[in-house]
């Protein structure tokens, strides 16, 4: 349990919670955050360029970075696929709950239905699609081979293209002397797609609302 909870504690700061948890952490929360239901919540983007950053600063070597959290998005992106062919349309009908939230589900199945096949790819780059995308293709039941396809690519060039951004940023002088600013700005701008899009649904609601 403390274990748990210091996890939780450093999860404010991405930074800190790396240099706590290195490799094995960031293992966890990739594949936790594509293949578990309760990983919505986790830092996806954000964590990954600061692992990239950490990566420049000799903190980790970069192949073995992105060769395990390669591995790792794949996973999880697979056991999120199989979860939801095995539950199928019972899932949209389970309640709401603290480690559950459906309105994501749906979201993601929106995400899908208008993108395809090619959701798979681009919601690694959509907090609440990365974890519900798989599992909305496992309902779905799409064409497995066609999803390992999406899947295999999808995990390779979110975790390459978000900790070489890092990487290659972390080696520039001026982010060497602010470190701690670069970090901040990162995480802020890993947030807005959020906002955007919460935003986004309270304007939807309000119009639906008023229709009715």
């Amino acid at each position: 349990m403390d274990l748990i909870a210091e996890f939780f504690r450093n999860l404010r700061d991405l930074e800190g919670l790396i240099r706590w948890g290195g490799l094995t952490v960031l293992i966890i929360i990739v594949f936790a955050e594509t293949g578990l239901l309760i990983g919505f919540f986790l830092p996806g983007d954000s964590l990954l360029i600061t692992a990239g950053l950490l990566a420049a600063q000799g903190i980790f070597d970069i192949s073995v970075l992105n060769i395990t959290l390669i591995i790792a998005a794949i996973a999880g992106d697979q056991i999120g696929y199989l979860f939801g062919r095995k539950t199928g349309p019972k899932l949209f009908n389970r309640e709401k709950s603290l480690l559950f939230d459906k309105d994501h589900l749906l979201k993601a199945k929106e995400f899908y239905e208008k993108y395809g096949g090619r959701a798979i790819i681009y919601a690694r780059f959509v907090p609440f699609a990365r974890t519900f995308a798989p599992i909305v293709a496992g309902i779905g039941q799409m064409n497995y081979r066609k999803f390992v396809s999406f899947n295999i690519f999808g995990g390779i060039f979110w975790v390459l293209s978000m900790t070489l951004i890092g990487y290659f940023f972390g080696n520039i002088p001026f982010v060497k002397k602010n470190f701690e600013y670069v970090i901040i700005g990162v995480i802020i701008l890993s947030l807005m797609p959020v906002v955007v899009g919460y935003f986004k649904h309270r304007k939807e609601s309000r119009l639906n609302s008023e229709e009715v």
